[in-house]
């Protein structure tokens, strides 16, 4: 039966049970990849400690290895992406995570700068796919007016990952000696086992389209179709579909500039913060502890903030005032002399990185569809990796070593973030003054 033949009550009630429905399948399991790839990727931060002074990498070589992470996250990103639109996010995610499972865990045995680079380097070719692909499969599963919201609770694995990991990768560094390896081989080794095992577990459990989705009712299916299809086809009248469309399309680049912003505070907290706050004296485990700190506000208030996103259908404020927020906290944690001033000001700072990712991921498909959503997500992710992710971590190295502090590195994160506000205010702001023209 047509869901078009439903009454409206019905209807209703029939959409909150499938997204219901569909958010307890896919939700919970996605959060755990994506906090395996967060992890993978940022606990090289903790690896630094003691894995710098053994392979021989200054502050500066370690912020190089750090962000060649992202020059092969870049290169594959958008490629990644179009793939997984032909093949299914099925096959493709699985391929993904084992294989970059395995060159996570192969990073344990980095013997010099070079051999760190590579592996940093061909960890960002398989991971480039992932993030991305999740947002594009987002767009299959969810109708916008919830896409905010499921996008916050899958990018709590970020923070999650930090709260979670940091007290873990701390114990890991402890093992220091065990089977005549290191601590920092042994965070390497214990994390990335799990990543391999979820891939093959990926392969089987994710489904590539509503269509397919023989867990859901016949008629919970129906809706769940029609209803994307019907929004699919609404945005093809009015948005841009093909690739060209989104590499040439003005906004798509203001929200990878938007974005380098929070990816740049993102990774200076991922991969820097354990070396910030290891120089007020702490343990590893209280090191990891006290880093879990930050990454616990944000989890309970950016799926809040969100939330508030898909009530209101407001993206572009909500974007605009959490980088504010997160371009505060930084300058906070630059000027911070003690660690409770530092820890409160990471907090506001993750606070604000990671509530203007959700409402920012759920801008890209209002303007386009099909294979230009596919190309303008991986355009903005990496191209905002490329700043965010690269520039970032590698100019914070450098003024370590310039400055032997870590301050202004946190005053550069700040005002790249400040910029992300103003940029994230400024969006859409034409269109809407040439709509309010025209209604005049």
């Amino acid at each position: 039966m047509s869901t078009a033949a439903v009454h409206p009550q019905d209807a209703a009630a029939l959409e909150t049970g499938v997204v219901r429905k569909v958010s307890r399948r896919i939700t919970p399991f996605i959060i755990v990849l994506y906090f395996l790839s967060f992890l993978n990727r940022v606990n090289v931060g903790f690896a630094g400690l003691t894995m710098n002074h053994d392979i021989g990498l200054s502050q500066a070589m370690f912020g190089i290895g750090a962000g060649i992470f992202f020059v092969g996250y870049i290169a594959a990103g958008m490629p990644s992406n179009l793939v997984l639109q032909r093949v299914g996010a099925r096959k493709w995610i699985a391929l993904l995570m084992v294989v970059w499972g395995v060159l996570s865990a192969a990073t344990a045995f980095a013997s010099g700068p070079y051999s760190f680079y590579t592996l940093r380097f061909v960890l960002g070719l398989a991971e480039a796919g992932f993030f991305p692909g999740i947002i594009l499969y987002l767009s299959f599963w969810f109708p916008a007016r919830h896409r905010a919201f499921v996008t916050a609770m899958f990018m709590t694995a970020a923070p999650l990952s930090n709260m979670i990991g940091s007290p873990i990768s701390g114990a890991l560094m402890n093992l220091d000696g065990v089977a005549h390896l290191h601590g920092w081989q042994w965070l390497f080794l214990v994390e990335g086992a799990p990543t391999v095992l979820l891939g093959v577990v990926s392969f089987f459990y994710l489904t590539d389209r509503p269509d397919d989705a023989r867990w859901l009712a016949p008629a919970e299916r129906q809706w769940l179709s029609d209803a994307m299809r019907r929004e699919r086809e609404a945005k093809a009248t009015q948005s841009q579909s093909s690739v060209w469309a989104a590499v040439k399309d003005p906004r798509v680049l203001l929200l990878a500039l938007v974005y380098a912003g929070t990816s740049t505070g993102l990774y200076a907290i991922g991969i820097w913060a354990p070396m910030i706050i290891h120089r007020f004296g702490f343990s590893y485990f209280e090191l990891g502890l006290v880093n879990a700190i930050p990454n616990l506000f944000a989890v309970l208030t950016m799926v809040l903030w969100a939330r508030h996103s898909d009530r209101t259908n407001e993206r572009r404020l909500h974007v605009a005032i959490a980088c504010l927020a997160a371009g505060v906290g930084m300058l906070l944690s630059g000027y911070a002399a003690n660690a409770i001033v530092l820890i409160v000001g990471l907090s506001i700072a993750n606070f604000g990185i990671n509530a203007a990712k959700p409402p920012l991921w759920s801008m890209p498909t209002q303007f386009l569809s099909g294979s230009a959503a596919a190309a303008g997500i991986a355009l903005i992710n990496a191209m905002g990796s490329l700043i965010g992710g690269t520039i970032g971590p590698m100019v914070i190295g450098r003024l370590r070593d310039v400055s032997g502090d870590y301050s202004l590195g946190l005053y550069f994160v700040s005002a790249m973030l400040l910029v992300s506000a103003v940029l994230a205010y400024a969006f859409g702001l034409r269109a809407r003054r040439a709509a309010l023209d025209v209604s005049c």
